[in-house]
């Protein structure tokens, strides 16, 4: 049976390398270029300032971006309790049903989700029940390392990132408008 031409794709975007959510934002690009309407719901990043932050407001009303999570998890400068990233990922969560179930949205991009999964902030239950969800012409992009296979079998595209080299080997820090 042909699948219909309409219809979303899941595709995740996982691996140790750099690239995961740039990868995703170059789809909001070429989308919004078609007139398409995009989110974006970032379920670990969200209290530091990155650049799309801003970039992303640009693009608008095409493209909406969410930063809902309390930031990188037990590393860094975290200082939040366990519970605190918990709560923001089931309000992440909570989000994406919502906008999926509006069936406005041509592309939801849940970026770190897997993150969330791996660091049982979420279960890989909740994610698998929110990819069914969405409306047939509705893209889900994933991202983040640690894709549970669970989520990689329902998939239609993969691509793992492989870190070969990076400059924090040689001692270089993140870049402002490159790492961030």
């Amino acid at each position: 049976m042909p699948v219909p031409q309409d219809r979303g794709l899941v595709i995740v975007y996982t691996g140790k390398g750099k690239g995961k959510t740039t990868a995703a934002l170059g789809i909001v690009l070429r989308a919004v270029g078609h007139g398409y309407k995009v989110g974006m719901i970032q379920f670990i990043k969200g209290e530091w300032y990155y650049g799309e932050l801003t970039s992303s407001k640009r693009l608008e009303p095409e493209f909406e971006m969410i930063a809902a999570g309390k930031g990188f998890v037990g590393i860094i400068d975290d200082d939040h309790p366990i519970e605190d990233h918990q709560d923001a990922a089931k309000q992440a969560l909570s989000i994406a049903r919502e906008k999926l179930a509006s069936g406005a949205y041509d592309v939801l991009i849940l970026d770190e989700i897997n993150y969330a999964v791996k660091l049982n902030l979420l279960s890989e239950q909740d994610v698998l029940d929110l990819i069914k969800s969405r409306p047939q012409k509705t893209t889900i992009v994933l991202t983040g390392n640690y894709a549970p296979e669970s989520v990689l079998q329902v998939a239609d595209l993969i691509t793992e990132m492989r870190e070969v080299k990076h400059p924090y080997q040689s001692g270089i820090k993140a870049k402002k408008g490159i790492d961030f």
